[in-house]
């Protein structure tokens, strides 16, 4: 786009914004589709970003950068996803984003793909793999996963429906119906569940800051690391060990050249939410939480006891003031990336969503992230019930060695891009815990594929993890 367009569509999005005009978004839409240039279908990108029409103008600022810092990128609206004659193969709209995603790797060779949207405004696949809880079940889980592993062990299109009833990742009963799905990320995907055009322009903002800024800079040299008690002692005899801690000890380990921040309830540190917000806004350029989660909050337990010391919640962000000193943030715990999350989830199933706090206008990892003044540039987490070692027989694996293995990619292996830190992390998993689909579902296997499935990256797959020099 011409820096003259850009300048002419900018005014008149402001314009009709300000005046409330209710063809606004329409307006912008239609002018920025007008002065966008897609490329040529020989083209080689780097990052597709995928968004919905009305967005497009908001992003162009981000597509100018990732291009001047060698991020070769491509924008396509949802409209051109679904026109495309190899995604009209996909049965639904995310089947046929996934067809499109294909489509672009064969095409242009994209490693990256970054989604724009939330829930309502960018599909979302759910995965059905049964749980054994009672009073709260959780029928199904976000994953996005599903958008990464394009191919199975064969090469061609996975599906994750092979017995085509519609149920994605199905695993009930003895066995999983969907058996052999590869799971191994193909590509690297991340989300910006981006609600308004504030919120597009907050991230896009926040990602050319962070690139363009953050390199050699003393803040980003720190990691604070937050937990407790996990699993009380009392509640169970062979939870004996200060297990949040514990996995927090692991992950300094793999970021040996950091200097660290411990929050931990065993040394009185971590009392509450003051103790995270402090730790917070003095900077730091990674941030990783080990305890018990929700949509709205993080909270861990003091040593062998079950009372809550609350770490952060939704409601606490608005107090964070580290400004451009933003962490990628690993939280582990239940829900914190469930992002599709909505009031209206109250009037489904009211017990559900009072429990599980899924009628919230927003989860705590998308609002730390998008945090205007603050907050993290990226963050992720599960989008359902976390899984860790202690919901295993064999007593190892789950949250507690993926999440580890996010630090040890960027600390020890020298990961220096977002989505591949993730994307290798999910990889050395699977390799390290190889799944059995013939097992029965809620036991060890299950939980693995669940592990992998439900760990979504809320943020741009393609950040230079410490800005470029």
């Amino acid at each position: 786009m011409k820096k003259d367009a850009y300048k002419k569509i900018y005014v008149i999005a402001v314009i009709v914004s300000f005046l409330g005009l209710t063809a606004a978004p329409t307006i912008i839409a239609e002018l920025s589709t007008n002065q966008n240039s897609y490329g040529s279908e020989d083209s080689s990108y780097k990052l597709l970003i995928i968004t919905p029409r009305k967005f497009t103008l908001f992003l162009q600022p981000l597509v100018k950068h990732k291009n001047d810092v060698g991020v070769t990128t491509k924008l396509v609206t949802l409209n051109e996803v679904y026109k495309n004659q190899i995604a009209k193969q996909g049965q639904d709209k995310p089947e046929k984003i996934k067809y499109f995603i294909k489509y672009a790797i064969e095409t242009w060779g994209i490693k990256y793909v970054l989604l724009v949207g939330n829930f309502r405004q960018m599909p979302v696949r759910y995965c059905y793999n049964d749980e054994p809880w009672t009073g709260y079940p959780e029928p199904n889980y976000l994953s996005e996963l599903y958008y990464a592993d394009i191919y199975d062990k064969d090469g061609n299109f996975s599906s994750w429906n092979s017995n085509d009833n519609d149920k994605f990742g199905e695993w009930k009963g003895s066995e999983a119906q969907d058996k052999d799905i590869d799971l191994y990320p193909d590509l690297y995907v991340g989300r910006l569940a981006c609600r308004t055009y504030l919120e597009v322009r907050t991230m896009v903002k926040k990602i050319i800051t962070y690139e363009t800024t953050a390199y050699n800079k003393e803040w980003f040299k720190k990691i604070v690391v937050i937990a407790g008690d996990t699993y009380p002692v009392s509640e169970n005899p062979n939870w004996t060990a200060i297990e949040g801690e514990e996995n927090t000890k692991k992950v300094l380990e793999n970021m040996s050249g950091f200097e660290n921040t411990t929050l931990w309830a065993s040394d009185g540190t971590l009392t509450g939410a003051k103790d995270v917000i402090n730790a917070i806004s003095d900077g730091c350029g990674f941030l990783y939480f080990d305890g018990h989660g929700s949509p709205k909050s993080w909270a861990t337990h003091a040593p062998n006891s079950t009372a809550w010391i609350p770490g952060l919640a939704t409601a606490d962000m608005r107090r964070l003031k580290n400004g451009e000193m933003l962490p990628i943030c690993v939280v582990g715990g239940c829900h914190n990336s469930q992002f599709d999350v909505a009031f209206a989830n109250i009037l489904k199933d009211p017990k559900a969503a009072l429990h599980h706090s899924t009628w919230i206008l927003e989860c705590w990892s998308w609002k730390l992230t998008r945090k205007i003044g603050g907050g993290s540039i990226a963050t992720l987490g599960n989008t359902g019930l976390g899984m860790s070692k202690e919901d295993k027989s064999t007593f190892e694996g789950a949250s507690d060695y993926l999440d580890s293995q996010f630090f040890y990619e960027y600390g020890k292996n020298g990961t220096d891009i977002l989505g591949e830190a993730w994307g290798n992390a999910i990889t050395n998993y699977l390799h390290k815990y190889p799944i059995d689909w013939s097992t029965p579902a809620g036991w060890d296997f299950a939980y693995d594929a669940k592990t992998v499935q439900q760990w979504a990256l809320l943020g741009d797959p393609s950040l230079k993890i410490g800005g470029y020099a």
